[in-house]
């Protein structure tokens, strides 16, 4: 069982995607804070209908994003600062609960979850695929 991970920051929608349908992905999970994005077809809407249309589904779980005060650390290249940030956010009430909902759709398909960094190492995605697959046993999968 392995569980995706994958960055768009230098990729196309249409490269994406692809890359999620050769790996098997039938879901994809977006755990960015805000769902939206400066680069062509990465916003909520547009991405999950592009998705629908190429049969992955798509699921937005925002309390697996990255606070603000991670998000301007990474920006300003303080990883370790954004990690410890993002590690004591996932403490919270809600980003557990949406923890848990990540993991049982991990149990049930093949998923992907995505963010910006195309670096999967700078990126929170890790951190959250390390959790899940300490749970379920599955192996990380960078796209």
């Amino acid at each position: 069982m392995k569980l995706a991970t994958i960055g768009y920051e230098k990729e196309t929608q249409g490269t994406v995607i692809e890359r999620l349908k050769s790996a098997g992905v039938e879901l994809l999970i977006d755990v960015r804070a805000v769902a939206a994005s400066r680069r062509a077809g990465f916003s909520k809407t547009l991405l999950s209908a592009s998705l629908n249309e190429a049969g992955i589904g798509y699921v937005h779980l925002r309390q697996l994003g990255t606070p603000k005060l991670g998000r301007d650390a990474a920006r300003k290249g303080r990883i370790a600062e954004m990690h410890q940030i993002f590690r004591a956010h996932m403490v919270e009430p809600g980003a557990q609960l949406e923890l848990a909902k990540a993991k049982d759709f991990a149990r049930e398909k093949k998923v992907a979850l995505l963010c910006y960094e195309a670096d999967a190492a700078g990126c929170h995605r890790t951190i959250l695929a390390k959790q899940i697959c300490a749970t379920l046993g599955c192996e990380i999968e960078d796209l």
